[in-house]
């Protein structure tokens, strides 16, 4: 009965040991792609390395056929081992710093410490294939075969020993500093988490083989809960460390990390323990499995995939709390249901395509009344009509006078109104060709009625949501700027008061820039503008004693010509950028003057002021740049 619970547990561990290294590989991956900028999220990719290394030289190892190749893999293990003490210190270290008071370890003496810890691991690596560090394998032990212990192995042990526990001591003080409830349940999770790598990688067989021998049954069930353990902390401790560097909400770390974890690690473990099983069964009862491990491992990443897209929305109510849950439901409920300019664009097209069908007409058009008249929205079956401003002027002067359908030239146009809330209110129009001679039977416009119900009620939602995305852009440099400042002051709440020392490529310049050039000769949108803050700015205020507005308005005027080619000013080619500046911001007219002066479309002209504008930021940025090179220099 031992004997077959003995053989269990060693299976299970067996899998145990593969699923912590696939786990660790994994979440090297995640942190290497999501926030690698942090300090925090470096020195975890290294731990997760060490561990990594030392669960994928035992798992290895324990399948290996040869004495070579299990020395081989039981060297590689303490591959990792040796990493862990330098890592972790360091580790420790830039979570205390995190909370706002560097460690204990940042003055000369620490930094010393730091490096001597890396220089220890650097030659106990170096030594490690030499018998100075192991003596031979005893590949004949039980409960598994180890490496004789040396002299050096024991003076490495206790340099482990002690760096581990100045590392937990950098943890307490960094647990110590933080005071939101929040904060401190994560930094328990991470103190928790990082327990299993430190303790669960350590191969205590050197010390301990004689008690393993003795008692195997207690050593496989202490080593599966061991490395159950570490399984499970190391994903806590992964989730500890997802927080730090990153500016998303809460709800969007957790995501994707639990995302990460079901499509990585639990995929990849629960394929390897359905194959490893479907092996054993079949060298038990002598059958050719050759064919059946790869359809099994087919099958099961489908299933565990689609299992996974399923249960996603339940698993993510359970994580959210209740009050946000029903504003989670309404952005996902928007997310599947809003309607794109190219979902609208087809749904038109549509039925154009039954209007040209039911009237038996050739070409159909629908168009929408916009700031400066009649644009066209979509077209079918030939070229637009309206292809300047006088035929717009002309067919907009024409409409009020027709409450519904009307001859224009070789056209039959139709009013789309807003019933909903004014029916004098004039959405844009439908337009259908027609020949000479052609009417319309009661039938026919009856269908026409609906179909232009139909246009109606898109192009409503249609501006709707056009609405509700002007102001989402709108907002975004604000959201953007709420989410870095919870991202900085997580841990240390004093990082709120040198926001401004964020780094300002970062911000979102454009529509500041586009707000400050529309309200440059007065209104809030330049009085209350964000530029205010920039270096430039007050360094004009106290070398010119200029208001702040005049500064800002001497930046602008300064980007601007940076814009500006060289020469006297022309209405060509080259000039266009600095043209629609000029013209738009600093004289005032009008979007069609300025399309007519400079012989461009109202929609290639709005393309060109979004780049002009961009070209205005970037060159903001490069002055505010080198003000702060400047300032720092003379600092």
């Amino acid at each position: 009965m031992d004997n077959l619970l003995i053989f269990t547990l060693e299976s299970l561990n067996g899998l145990l040991t593969a699923g912590i290294a696939i786990t660790a590989f994994s979440l090297l991956i995640y942190a290497l792609s999501f926030n690698l900028r942090e300090h925090v999220a470096i020195t975890f990719t290294v731990i997760l390395f060490g561990v990594m290394v030392v669960f994928v030289g035992e798992a290895i190892g324990s399948v290996a056929k040869t004495t070579r190749q299990l020395e081989f893999w039981l060297h590689l293990q303490w591959v990792g081992i040796i990493i862990l003490p330098a890592a972790y210190l360091h580790f420790s270290d830039a979570i205390l710093a995190t909370t706002g008071r560097p460690s204990t370890w940042q003055n000369a003496s620490g930094r010393f410490l730091l490096r001597s810890t890396y220089l220890f691991s650097i030659f106990f690596l170096l030594l490690l294939p030499t018998p100075l560090f192991f003596g031979p394998m005893i590949s004949d032990a039980e409960p598994v075969p180890y490496l004789q212990k040396s002299t050096l192995s024991i003076v490495f042990s206790l340099i482990y020993i002690f760096t581990m526990i100045l590392s937990w001591i950098n943890f307490t003080h960094a647990y110590q500093r933080t005071v939101t409830r929040t904060s401190r349940r994560r930094i328990s999770y991470l103190i928790a988490g990082a327990l299993a790598p430190a303790l669960g990688s350590y191969p205590y067989l050197i010390f301990g083989s004689g008690f393993a021998n003795r008692h195997q049954l207690t050593f496989w069930i202490t080593l599966t809960i061991g490395n159950l353990l570490v399984s499970i902390l190391l994903v806590l401790m992964a989730y500890a460390v997802a927080f730090f560097g990153v500016s998303w909400p809460d709800r969007v770390v957790k995501r994707r990390l639990l995302k990460w974890i079901m499509r990585g690690p639990v995929t990849a473990s629960t394929v390897l323990a359905l194959t490893t099983f479907i092996r054993r069964i079949g060298n038990k009862i002598n059958i050719d499995y050759s064919a059946i491990v790869p359809i099994a491992m087919v099958f099961s990443i489908l299933i565990l995939e689609h299992l996974i897209t399923f249960i996603a929305p339940v698993w993510e109510r359970i994580l959210f709390h209740s009050k946000d849950r029903k504003e989670m439901e309404l952005l996902q409920n928007l997310d599947e249901r809003l309607l794109t300019s190219g979902d609208i664009q087809q749904f038109l097209e549509s039925i154009l395509a039954a209007v040209c069908d039911r009237l038996q007409s050739s070409h159909a058009f629908i168009a929408i009344l916009g700031p400066q008249g009649i644009e066209m929205m979509i077209t079918i079956g030939g070229e637009s009509p309206i292809k300047n401003g006088d035929l717009s002027i002309n067919l907009v002067e024409s409409i009020p006078h027709n409450s519904g359908l009307f001859s224009w030239g070789d056209y039959w146009v139709i009013p789309i109104s807003d019933e909903q809330i004014d029916e004098s209110e004039l959405l844009g129009i439908l337009g259908v060709y027609h020949q000479p001679d052609q009417f319309i039977d009661e039938d026919q416009m009856s269908d026409l009625s609906i179909l232009t119900e139909r246009v109606s009620l898109a192009i409503r939602d249609w501006r709707i949501q056009q609405q509700a995305f002007n102001s989402l852009e709108e907002l975004s440099p604000q959201m953007d700027q709420i989410q870095r400042l919870r991202a900085v002051s997580r841990y240390d709440g004093t990082e709120l008061l040198t926001e401004s020392e964020v780094d300002f490529q970062k911000r979102n310049f454009s529509p500041w820039v586009k707000d400050a050039l529309s309200h440059y000769w007065g209104g809030p949108k330049l009085t209350r503008s964000p530029l205010l803050d920039l270096q430039i700015v007050k360094k004009i205020v106290s070398e010119k004693d200029e208001s702040p507005i005049n500064a800002l308005r001497t930046i602008l005027k300064n980007a601007m010509n940076q814009v500006r080619p060289e020469g006297d000013r022309k209405f060509t080619a080259d000039w266009i950028l600095y043209n629609i500046l000029e013209m738009k911001f600093m004289e005032g007219y009008k979007v069609r003057d300025i399309a007519k002066r400079l012989a461009v479309s109202e929609a290639d002209l709005y393309r060109k002021q979004r780049v002009a504008i961009e070209a205005v930021a970037n060159a903001i940025i490069e002055m505010e740049k080198q003000a702060r090179h400047e300032n720092s220099d003379y600092n």
